[in-house]
């Protein structure tokens, strides 16, 4: 545990971040989840609509450094990609 006054504020300071990035992180996650779903029930509208609210979680995450900006990029590239080959079926 830390002693000195400045480790014991970056140890508070951590715990803040850890739980705000656990939050985006979770939130990108569902948003993802439900594309996914809306993609295996063959439902475009709802897999369309999913993915563009799903974009602006998934690139949110990445601006505030919760995650890499190409993991970001990865994500949305292979549920776009779904998406495209979905409707082309």
């Amino acid at each position: 545990m830390a002693t000195h006054k400045s480790a014991m504020k970056r140890a508070r300071q951590n715990e803040v971040r850890r739980l705000r990035n656990k939050n985006y992180r979770t939130r990108s996650k569902n948003v993802i989840k439900e594309v996914r779903t809306a993609i295996a029930d063959n439902s475009a509208d709802q897999a369309r609509e999913s993915f563009k609210h799903s974009v602006s979680v998934i690139q949110k995450s990445a601006s505030k450094g919760v995650i890499h900006k190409n993991t970001a990029a990865r994500k949305i590239s292979r549920l776009s990609r779904r998406i495209n080959q979905l409707t082309a079926s």
